[in-house]
């Protein structure tokens, strides 16, 4: 258990110092933050909506906080990771926590699990501090996204009123296991006795349903007790509790969002004697809804997309997503990616919408060396040297790409939050000085 010499004063101060308190990054397991928990009394009152899964979290608590907005519901949102400041990962009412509220905080979470002599993640840390944010605030109600799998997830200390399972492919199997059985099984843990659980997943694992009927919640599954049907310029959402018409298409983009925003409404349809919302709302809530890094198009001519797809489910979306989009010109991609992440398996579902490869490297000690990233790409089947650009940045891959490509061109920046991050921190300095 690691002490700074002084009391850290600022946020940097505060982040450093988590990142190095905890000997491991991820510690499964739920005991010690349960006792830091115990120790603080955060035990919240008001409704909290749980959402985990694969791919799509980020976009379900966007649309969820941006619909209880605008119903008038002071909101907390908690997720995960962020891509410029970490005072992103907490917001109230739709605003970033502030560096102040966010160190008086974490002050306060350090002295007590000093006083019960343990040590606690950097994960860990910021989801008590979350509830500790929303409890001071009094919020209305509170969505927490799962960090990683579900059982042994930091978020998982707090029951749901409703929990959401957005979707299951593989990732981070190291902790959670090699198969989509493995894996559902402990994402299905953020479900709670007579309490709705909201599948959006529409391949579900029987091992989901072995741990929905053992935990005895009420199950929702897409297509069955809800759904959409896309209309062209609208889409309806339909349910068990009835039908919403002519809904428009959420201002996220993307094919997959209509199963999204469906999930939210379903979850909305289950808390409604708790969070009653409009047909006015929702429809508000879908157009203002907004969320970085998600097929975000930050420029038209040349198209440039910024997406955080790290894993071969959200590569394949983003492969539909680009087909979709087609210009006729060639597609350029940024593209680096963590070492622990399944490479091979995201390279393969984008490689025949890529024309050349703009590989860099990423600041941190999981990154894959782009010596590695290449010869990935090679076994993909990419054999010719010039579809394969080496950089030390993704910046500078960037840069080049924005040089060599044609207004009819396209560049696609993707593979990890790191990578994403980097260039929209690079494009924003740019956009400000013109």
């Amino acid at each position: 258990m690691n002490n700074p010499a002084t009391e850290p004063v600022s946020l940097a101060d505060w982040l450093s110092y988590l990142e190095a308190l905890h000997p491991q990054t991820i510690e499964m397991g739920l005991e010690r933050i349960k006792r830091v928990q115990a120790e603080l009394g955060l035990y919240p009152r008001f409704p909290i909506i749980i959402v985990g899964g694969t791919n799509g979290k980020g976009s379900v608590c966007t649309m969820l906080e941006s619909i209880l907005h605008c119903a008038g519901y002071k909101t907390g949102c908690y997720t995960s990771p962020h891509l410029l400041r970490y005072n992103e990962r907490i917001r109230i009412d739709r605003h970033d926590i502030d560096d102040t509220g966010l160190c008086e905080i974490f002050a306060q979470i350090d002295s007590a699990r000093k006083r019960c002599g343990i040590s606690l993640t950097y994960f860990e840390f910021g989801t008590l501090a979350a509830v500790c944010c929303f409890m001071g605030a009094s919020v209305d109600a509170a969505i927490l996204e799962v960090g990683l799998g579900g059982r042994l997830d930091a978020v998982n200390i707090f029951d749901a009123d409703c929990a959401i399972l957005t979707s299951i492919d593989l990732d981070h199997i190291e902790y959670l296991g090699e198969t989509r059985e493995a894996i559902g099984f402990e994402k299905a843990a953020i479900f709670r006795k007579n309490k709705p659980a909201i599948c959006a997943e529409t391949d579900l694992p029987q091992s989901v349903v072995d741990q929905v009927q053992q935990i005895g919640a009420r199950c929702y599954r897409i297509d069955q007790e809800f759904g959409y049907r896309n209309k062209g310029g609208h889409w309806d959402y339909w349910s068990t509790a009835g039908t919403r018409r002519v809904l428009p298409w959420p201002a996220l983009r993307g094919e997959k969002q209509l199963q999204n925003a469906s999930a939210c409404l379903a979850a909305l349809d289950m808390l409604h004697a708790l969070l009653p919302v409009t047909m006015h709302n929702i429809r508000e809530g879908l157009l203002t809804a907004v969320i970085p890094g998600r097929f975000q198009v930050i420029s038209t001519q040349p198209l440039i997309v910024l997406d955080v797809a790290h894993n071969p489910g959200a590569a394949r979306v983003l492969s539909r997503n680009l087909h979709a989009t087609q210009s006729g010109g060639r597609t350029f991609a940024v593209f680096s990616m963590l070492g622990d992440k399944d490479i091979q398996g995201v390279i393969r579902e984008l490689m025949s919408d890529i024309d050349c490869w703009l590989v860099a490297g990423i600041q941190t000690q999981r990154a894959a060396a782009v010596e590695f990233l290449i010869d990935q790409i090679t076994a993909a089947g990419v054999t010719d040297d010039k579809q394969k650009l080496r950089f030390d940045s993704c910046t500078s891959a960037f840069a080049f790409a924005c040089e060599q490509a044609a207004k009819n061109d396209r560049i696609c920046v993707f593979g990890s939050f790191y990578t994403v991050s980097d260039v929209l921190r690079y494009w924003n300095t740019v956009q400000s000085k013109k």
